[in-house]
């Protein structure tokens, strides 16, 4: 079966084509293109962007994102676990609001005091 999609590793925007049966890409422009298409039919993964509630402050959110991709398949899951989080101030960036989130860490991306 052959399944069609646009790389988005580079700007140009490759259309590329694969066989999922074979693992044979076509359309790619250089090599990473040929790698996206393999890893994004095989285990697709996403880095996760949100926010999370600040418990000790009125009204407050800070943003957060996995420090690395998860699991496509994971994401509601993932989520559930982000939404339910909190944090408290003072938030530097980079503060690991939840620790080992499908083998990653969901830290802050903004500081607030």
């Amino acid at each position: 079966m052959k399944k069609e999609m646009i790389c988005i590793v580079c700007p140009r925007g490759c259309t590329l084509t694969i066989d999922t049966e074979t693992m044979a890409v076509s359309g790619n422009s250089c090599p990473k293109g040929e790698e996206y298409a393999i890893n994004e039919t095989t285990h697709p993964v996403r880095t996760v962007t949100s926010s999370v509630r600040v418990t000790n402050r009125e009204n407050v959110m800070v943003s957060v994102k996995t420090a690395a991709p998860v699991p496509k398949s994971e994401m509601f899951e993932v989520m559930k676990r982000v939404h339910a989080a909190k944090a408290e101030a003072p938030v530097k960036i980079g503060d690991v609001i939840i620790k080992d989130l499908y083998g990653t860490d969901l830290i802050a991306t903004k500081t607030i005091e």
